[in-house]
């Protein structure tokens, strides 16, 4: 997995989308530039674009002079990201090349800035994944952080030390217990962790889920009046 040091040294210029909170994140990242950042507290639907236009018209850009595009998969506002995903599958359409997406994880990032701050260990980082469930990464007590799990109430519960939890990501239950609150400040925690290896390429950029959607298969049938037994 390459940083976000790599993926700027690689393609030059990143347009970063992140809606998985309340809080619509945008900036544009390039080399040997000061980086610029947009932020709406809109509807991803028009704070997205509205981020995007800005970072370009500041800048002189058009979309299709993007080098790369960097976007959070989750977990959070699934409406949010979705909305992320779906301008950036538009964009690589009218793009006269192809340009490459790469995603990364909100709850990773964070467990970066609570690894390397002097808090106690070890410690979760979580968010509501609904259902009784949490979303949830650990940080050990050598202050590494784990992969990205689901686990129910009584789980987390369970777990060693502080609970942390971003305030600006939407919440349906109370945590199982006391936590405490962090800040989810996409353009401070990148350039605080720029040569953390966090993020993954994807051709079909999409949401993120612990596990696929199951259907059922509906089947047909003419509705017919009931019969009576004789």
């Amino acid at each position: 997995m390459p940083s976000l040091n790599q993926l700027l040294t690689q393609h030059g210029s990143l347009l970063v989308l992140d809606a998985a909170s309340a809080q619509v994140q945008v900036g544009l990242l390039r080399t040997a530039s000061p980086a610029l950042w947009h932020s709406a507290t809109t509807g991803a639907g028009t704070g997205l674009f509205a981020g995007a236009e800005g970072c370009l018209q500041e800048t002189g850009l058009g979309i299709t002079d993007i080098g790369a595009y960097v976007f959070c998969e989750g977990p959070g506002s699934m409406l949010g990201i979705r909305t992320v995903a779906m301008a950036i599958r538009s964009w690589q359409t009218i793009h006269p090349r192809p340009c490459p997406a790469y995603h990364y994880q909100s709850l990773s990032l964070l467990a970066q800035e609570l690894a390397r701050n002097s808090i106690a260990v070890p410690c979760t980082v979580i968010t509501d994944a609904r259902r009784d469930t949490w979303n949830c990464v650990v940080i050990d007590a050598l202050r590494k952080a784990g992969p990205l799990q689901r686990l129910s109430s009584a789980e987390i519960t369970a777990l060693p030390g502080d609970l942390w939890q971003p305030h600006a990501f939407r919440s349906w239950a109370e945590p199982p217990r006391a936590t405490k609150d962090c800040a989810y400040d996409v353009a401070a925690l990148l350039a605080a962790h720029a040569d953390a290896e966090l993020f993954t390429p994807t051709d079909a950029p999409d949401a993120f889920q612990h596990t696929a959607p199951a259907y059922k298969k509906w089947s047909a049938q003419i509705h017919r009046a009931p019969t009576t037994a004789k």
